[in-house]
C-alpha cells in the first residue's frame, strides 16, 4: 500500500508544523524546507485548516500554525481524512460493480488488511513523530 501524495504532504505539513508550535509559518516556507511545489501545499494547508488541524490567518503576518497540542492530534485519524481507503472497488461506497462481489472472500481480506494497517496508525500522535525533534528541525531549517 502506498499512501498518495496528498497524504504525504499532509503528514509533513503537520510535522513541520509541529515543530514550530511557537509561531505561524508560510506555504513558501513550508515549500522551501521540503522542497516541495507551492502549489501542492497551499490546497494541503487550506484543507487541514477546513479539518481543524491548522489555524490560518490571513494578511501580511498572516500564514499557518498548529491548532492542537501535537499529543492530540492522531495520525490514523489524519490518514482516514486524507486517504481513499477503498483500496479495491468493491471496498467503495457503491460497492463496485464487480460481479463476485457477493460471493468475495478477497474484499474481507483487503479490509482487515486496511484496518489493521489503520489500527497501527491509531496507536501514534503527532508528537511520536516528533521525538527525534532536534534532527527534524536542523534538517527542516
Amino acid at each position: 500500500m502506498e499512501l498518495n501524495r496528498y497524504t504525504d504532504y499532509s503528514l509533513r505539513t503537520l510535522i513541520y508544523a509541529g515543530l514550530h508550535v511557537d509561531r505561524t509559518f508560510t506555504v513558501p516556507e513550508l515549500a522551501s524546507a521540503y522542497g516541495i511545489s507551492e502549489n501542492h501545499l497551499v490546497k494541503v494547508a487550506h484543507n487541514l485548516g477546513k479539518m481543524g488541524y491548522l489555524e490560518t490567518k490571513r494578511g501580511g503576518y498572516g500564514g499557518f500554525r498548529i491548532a492542537h497540542l501535537p499529543d492530540e492530534i492522531n495520525i490514523g485519524q489524519v490518514v482516514r481524512q486524507t486517504e481513499p481507503l477503498a483500496l479495491v472497488e468493491c471496498l467503495g461506497h457503491d460497492g463496485g460493480s464487480c460481479p463476485i462481489n457477493q460471493a468475495c472472500v478477497l474484499k474481507r481480506v483487503i479490509g482487515e488488511a486496511r484496518d489493521a494497517f489503520l489500527e497501527t496508525l491509531d496507536q501514534y500522535t503527532l508528537a511520536d513523530l516528533l521525538k527525534p525533534k532536534s534532527a527534524l528541525a536542523q534538517v527542516l531549517s
